[in-house]
């Protein structure tokens, strides 16, 4: 009978094997840790106005990165027992950070929220598809609270999904009697700890849902159509100090609301040149009020300011370092790191802004 290493166990084994084992198996792994390979190819960089810059950092799509580097005797199992198997990115749309620094991105392709936690080298994949009640087939959007409670919404199942910090289950808003949501199509959602508050989009509704941490309605927010307040399938929110900003994707523009539900302004417009909007997908804000808005037919990240004038743009499509197919969401954390989900290419990549070291007084 033929026994594998698989099926009999490194603990079976006699000391002498193991020695003999590890001399042949000395030129595969090597002595000391292979040379150290650089992760990413070289990235854009824009010199900026005033000063300011913009500059690419890294990209990352896979569990292995996170994890500590192996030494030579996990790389010995490996061989032997083949590596282990790391999740990977495989369809990643939403993307948050918390106060810990941990990176949070849904994946409707994988039917889970990954957690990435570089500072303490470690991975955490949560997911609810196997379970008979309130299972969670299609996470689209992510926001977390001020303790960072991860809430998810659910495109498929019509509900929000609420997880604590440690990634444990705790409840989920919107599951209605015999099973089914309350939401038609919940994408995108934002948390206001202070106020107590929860806001989420109806796509299909063309609404906006207010509501209390238990999930009870307090108000709705628009209706169908192209006007002021008015949308045509709202995708993304963002809070943004007393400002609510909403992707409404089909009107081509993002629309700026008071966190009560009223209209301030809007940006953008259907077009196909410089300035326009044709696929808007994620937002955000960086230290200095400008507004990043995500084109996922262009795979460009536009930069607009509070007057709705285009700043710059970086990107474009291809697979290279700065470049998108198929971006869609966009975070920006309280160090100006940009977190892009470049979501046909299995990755997030991350870009930092610089801005102003100092003021700049009027006319200069």
């Amino acid at each position: 009978m033929q026994l594998t290493m698989r099926n009999w166990g490194l603990r079976q084994l006699s000391p002498v094997f193991i020695l003999l084992l590890v001399l042949l198996l000395l030129p595969l792994v090597g002595w000391t840790s292979k040379p150290k390979a650089k992760s990413d190819e070289p990235g854009p960089e824009l010199e900026l106005e005033g000063g300011r810059k913009l500059t690419y950092e890294r990209s990352f799509g896979s569990e292995r990165e996170v994890k500590p580097k192996r030494g030579f005797w996990n790389r010995l199992v490996d061989v032997i027992a083949g590596e282990p198997d790391f999740k990977n990115l495989v369809r990643p749309y939403s993307i948050v950070t918390d106060s810990h620094g941990r990176v949070i991105v849904t994946d409707p392709g994988a039917g889970g929220v990954h957690v990435f936690d570089f500072a303490q080298k470690k991975y955490k994949f949560l997911e609810r598809r196997e379970k008979e009640k309130d299972a969670m087939l299609g996470p689209q959007c992510v926001a977390v609270d001020a303790q960072d409670n991860i809430y998810v919404t659910d495109s498929e199942t019509g509900k929000i999904f609420v997880f604590n910090s440690a990634g444990k289950y705790e409840r989920v808003i919107g599951s209605i009697k015999g099973g089914e949501g309350y939401f038609k199509r919940p994408t995108g959602i934002a948390v206001d700890s202070a106020a107590q508050r929860i806001y989420v989009t109806d796509t299909l509704r063309d609404q906006i849902f207010m509501m209390d941490m238990q999930g009870r309605i307090l108000q709705t927010i628009g209706k169908r159509g192209d006007g002021n307040l008015e949308f045509n399938f709202p995708t993304e929110l963002r809070l943004d100090g007393q400002n609510l900003i909403v992707v409404d994707a089909m009107n081509f523009r993002v629309q700026v609301l008071g966190r009560d539900g009223s209209f301030r302004y809007a940006i953008g417009s259907l077009g196909d040149s410089t300035g326009d909007i044709f696929r808007p997908k994620g937002i955000g804000v960086d230290s200095e009020d400008d507004l990043y808005i995500v084109d996922g037919l262009w795979g460009v990240v536009q930069v607009f300011n509070r007057q709705g004038q285009l700043l710059y743009y970086f990107g474009g499509r291809g697979t290279g370092a700065g470049q998108f197919q198929l971006p869609t969401g966009l975070f920006i954390d309280r160090d100006d790191r940009i977190f892009i989900v470049d979501s046909y290419n299995r990755r997030i990549q991350v870009f930092h802004y610089f801005g102003l070291k100092k003021p700049v007084k009027e006319g200069m």
